[in-house]
């Protein structure tokens, strides 16, 4: 059953919407304003709206524009007395699906509903069928539409199933752990151990007892013999975080055990047999690590026989509205909040952040917006000082003027010239992670062949 949402400030046009629709078989949902309409559907769930052309709070232009950024498939249809049709066919040309003039036709209208569903329909399975991408709002935790995070779930679905290495690079707070659950969750050895280890947290020597185990007096402390967590792990997977912090002495430790497949505890010569999967990941790009020396060549082709490249949540702002709605529900339960509206305002100046610390920042963003909230509305407000005053990333589009794409790949291009195509002296002066830089020149070499 199709949702609709009315959005006009005519109570009798409202209600008289709303029991037709509903006899057709829709549920129905009503605004009184544009303002209103866009915050129901940022809660999701609307098929299609009506709307009228002329309300208080909100031009039709901006609430046309608003929906269809949050969704491109949503169709709009327009409401407008005679001396408007102009100004509704401009309406059209902007993204609305079709109009119609006071006084209603019910019959026009039910028949224009139904065609702009289906239109709908076949729009969504054109784009899966071309994309090969099933929109899913989450999987296996996490959160995402975009295009890019659909590519990541069709990679851990293949590779789950199988025995093979996997690092996943990606800028601190991007969900590294959540992609290694979903691996394991998805292999024939979920019913075995999944162990996590962080290399950043543990110096050398603590990491390699952690990591192999030791036997009773191999060391002053020693009182007992520990079970290291390759063992744990044993016919599950191990979990590596922050893989390019490993010293060299633990890389070699660590290659042995890809290649042989034993282990040996701390202050013993007697090999252990382990059957595990290795998942690592790391923030750095561990190629430039390898090239300059900080980490094992031969390492470094054992565990990248599966790269998965997590974006930063500022290369899928698409994604952000959902996050923002699922952390509500979050912290709303674990709080004992009651958040019943959030403002637009709200989902489109985070949108518009740069969130450096990515998926995590804005987590504990919204928990403090949650906890600080003293009523069941969230508004800019409500936003934290520190946020609101963040230069947002990309403030401004004027006609005439390059895409924004454009003068990115030119602005990398000249930083990369300037530096002699020096990766890592460029990814600095740019101030992103390098990983995103050798991901920003796949692209820009990708279309020039398209061009």
């Amino acid at each position: 059953m199709a949702t609709i949402l009315i959005v006009d400030d005519e109570k009798n046009i409202r209600d008289g919407l709303c029991k037709s629709l509903e006899y057709d078989g829709y549920a129905v949902h009503t605004a009184e304003n544009g303002k209103e309409g866009i915050a129901r559907v940022y809660k999701g769930g609307i098929d299609l709206v009506i709307a009228d052309l002329k309300m208080p709070e909100m031009s039709g232009e901006e609430m046309l524009a608003e929906m269809l950024e949050f969704d491109r498939y949503i169709p709009v249809i327009i409401i407008t007395g005679h001396g408007d049709v102009g100004k509704a066919v401009e309406m059209m040309r902007l993204g609305a699906y079709d109009f119609l003039t006071k006084p209603l036709n019910i019959d026009k209208l039910s028949l224009i509903v139904a065609r702009a569903l289906e239109t709908k329909r076949i729009k969504r399975e054109k784009d899966v069928l071309e994309s090969r991408v099933v929109y899913d709002e989450s999987f296996q935790g996490m959160i995402g539409k975009s295009r890019s995070m659909q590519k990541i779930y069709d990679q851990i679905k293949s590779v789950a199933p199988t025995k093979a290495t996997v690092l996943i690079e990606g800028e601190s707070g991007t969900g590294k752990e959540l992609v290694a659950n979903a691996i394991h969750a998805l292999s024939d050895r979920v019913k075995a151990p999944l162990i996590k280890v962080n290399c950043a947290a543990l110096s050398e020597g603590v990491l390699e007892s952690e990591l192999f185990g030791h036997e009773k007096g191999s060391f002053t402390g020693a009182m007992a013999r520990k079970i290291g967590r390759f063992e744990a792990a044993n016919t599950g997977t191990i979990f590596i975080d922050e893989i390019g912090e490993l010293t060299p002495a633990l890389q070699v430790k660590l290659l042995r055990v890809l290649e042989q497949h034993v282990i040996e505890r701390v202050g013993s010569n007697e090999p252990i047999p382990v059957d595990i999967r290795i998942i690592t990941a790391t923030n750095k790009h561990l190629l430039d690590e390898v090239r300059e020396k900080r980490f094992r060549e031969d390492l470094f082709y054992r565990l990248n026989v599966v790269k998965i490249e997590l974006p930063p949540l500022r290369e899928r702002r698409e994604d952000i509205p959902l996050l923002i709605n699922n952390f509500i529900k979050e912290f709303s339960r674990e709080h004992r909040k009651e958040i019943q509206e959030i403002a637009p305002k709200v989902y489109k100046t985070l949108s518009s952040m740069r969130w450096d610390g990515n998926i995590r920042q804005l987590r504990n963003t919204i928990e403090n917006m949650v906890v600080m909230s003293s009523g069941s509305a969230l508004t800019e407000n409500n936003i934290p000082g520190e946020l609101s005053s963040e230069p947002a990333a990309g403030g401004f589009t004027v006609e005439g003027m390059p895409l924004l794409e454009e003068v990115e790949k030119q602005y990398i291009s000249h930083v990369l010239a300037a530096h002699k195509f020096n990766k890592v002296k460029a990814a600095k002066v740019l101030g992103i992670e390098r990983a995103t830089l050798y991901r920003k020149m796949g692209e820009m070499v990708s279309d020039e062949a398209e061009g």
